[in-house]
Order: C-alpha cells, then structure tokens, then sequence
C-alpha cells in the first residue's frame, strides 16, 4: 500500500525553485534516507507531505488525501528540524499533552523507555540538554502510534552514543510497523537506518535506490598535486570532479590507484601527492554534480515535438 505520492510537484517561493517537478511514492514499510545538501529542497518536501504548503503545481496525497485536511493526518507523525518547548512544562506532562491529541496512544513511561527519558519525567524541559531535548522531540513523533513518521534531521546536536541510541529506538518503532522517512545530510546515518535512499539536488531527484546501490556510487578518493601541466590532467581515467585549490589541482576519482598509475604512466609532471578517501561531503557533492549535469544534457521531450503548422499557429 502506497501512504503518501508526490505527482509531479513543483514548489516555488518566488523566484526560488524549492521543489522542481518531483514524482515519487511513498510504499508501506519501508525506511526512507532523504538525502542531499543545505538547500535540496528536503525540508519544502517534507512541509508538502504535512500539508503546511501548498504544491505550486502537480499533487501530493497523504494516505490517499489531501495533506492540507487534518483528517489525513491522524495517522502522521513529524519532528522538524526545531522543535520550541516549553520550559516549564515537565517532560511527562509534554509528552502527555501531546498524547492527548491522538485516541489511540503509546502511554507515556512506555515511550519514555523507550527513547531513553524514563529518568527524565519529572524534569521541566528548560533544564535538559540540546540532545535530550533532541530525543523527547523526535519521541513525540511517534506518540499517536502513526503508521508514516517524518524525520527531519533528528539527530542534530547528538553526541556518537546518543544518536546511536536513537538510531536503535527508529528501528525499533519501524519493526513495529511504523513507515520512517528520515533526512540527513550524513551518510552513516542513512546507512544506518535506511532501505532505500532518495537523494535531492537543486529541488529535484538525482538518485532513487536501494541503499547498497546507492554506497557503492559514493565509494570515491580526493587525489590532491601540484602540477605544471594540468591541461593534461583531464585525460586521466575515472575523474568524477576536478576542482582547484590554491596551486593545488584537486581530484575526486573513483578508483585512486588507477589514477595514479595513469598519471606516471602519462609522465605528467607532479609534485606533493597526498590521497585520501573522500568526505561524505565531498561524495555527494560529485554524486549531485554528476547526476545534475546528465539531467542538464538529457534532451528536453518538449523539443521533440514537431513545429506547429501554418493553421496551428493561426489557431492559437
């Protein structure tokens, strides 16, 4: 069963292209990683889903409806990436309020233990710790037992172990029955946690797949040299992404050892070599680029239509 679609969704804020002519769905049971940089268009999606915007065009359905009508909620569960709470207000009795919205509810020290705050009920949240503010807020989201969980960067402000924990209680709540969408900007986290993984650049979709498909593309090195000759660099094989930092020629490759032998092999004349394995940042920086620049030279379907003729132009 299919809980939430998105038909060709397109948002705008002005100018701004957040969402471009998105279509994507949302089967039951599944553990979706949502993945991209700062300004992928990651959160404007998850807004459309909570029915909090409106698509500028195309369609979103929330368990068959319109995400806008409260009654297609009941069932949907969300953490945003900020979450105000009340400083005075005892974690229980938050956790109670928020309880109280929904007719069929996880009781409250049970989902306490489960997200590591039994020991904290009786403490006013103003006295807690970024993390453990982090943990009540993403436990809220599953208060009303939903069937479709929204998670937006849910582990900000954790440290190693604590997000581990958290990690651990998602996959819990998602073995109960419960379909997760998280995003992050960390492949751990996503390898972590995910079965398929959909990662967003420039408001659109660059990669759909399932998550050992989708590690094996970011696998890549950073070869990093001086060189009097890099005009000559660009022959090299298996190059994703060439940049240049100060008078240093940057390389993001897919296999560093091949491309090092080529560069001998070539007698490119090189200097101060230093390899190392890419940053999760750096990947997917090659990883967007990549499928940016196939989407940008794929041919437009509109072209392919023929010219309208002397009547059509006359009709119009």
């Amino acid at each position: 069963m299919t809980l939430a679609t998105f038909d060709r969704v397109t948002r705008r804020f002005g100018d701004l292209v957040a969402v471009d002519d998105i279509t994507l769905d949302i089967p039951a049971g599944t553990l979706v990683g949502l993945l991209g940089p700062n300004g992928a268009g990651k959160t404007t999606l998850l807004s459309l889903l909570q029915g909090l915007r409106r698509p500028s065009s195309g369609r979103v359905r929330l368990f068959g409806g319109d995400p806008a009508e409260p009654v297609n909620r009941r069932l949907l569960g969300s953490t945003p990436q900020e979450t105000a709470l009340p400083d005075t207000l005892r974690v229980g009795e938050v956790i109670d309020y928020v309880g109280g919205h929904f007719a069929d509810r996880v009781p409250t020290a049970e989902l306490a233990e489960e997200f590591g705050l039994g020991e904290l009920l009786r403490r006013q949240t103003g006295s807690l710790s970024g993390g453990q503010k982090r943990r009540l807020a993403v436990a809220l989201a599953f208060v009303g037992r939903p069937r479709l969980v929204l998670l937006d960067e849910p582990t900000t402000g954790l440290d190693v172990d604590a997000r581990r924990t958290l990690w651990e209680a998602i996959r819990r709540q998602h073995e109960a029955g419960a379909t997760v969408v998280v995003t992050s900007h960390y492949l751990d986290e996503i390898e972590a946690l995910a079965q398929r993984v959909i990662v967003l650049g420039e408001g659109r979709v660059l990669v759909d797949d399932e998550l050992p498909r989708v590690l094996s593309r970011v696998g890549l090195s950073r070869v990093r040299l001086r060189t009097t000759e890099p005009e000559r660099l660009g022959a090299l094989p298996g190059i994703v992404r060439r940049e240049r930092e100060d008078d240093f020629e940057v390389l993001t490759v897919e296999d560093a050892d091949e491309t090092v032998r080529a560069l001998v092999t070539a007698g490119i004349d090189f200097r101060d070599l230093a390899v190392r394995g890419a940053t999760l940042e750096e990947a997917f920086l090659s990883l967007t680029d990549a499928a940016a620049a196939a989407t940008a030279n794929a041919p437009d379907p509109r072209s392919a239509r023929p010219a309208p003729t002397t009547t059509e132009r006359s009709a119009a």
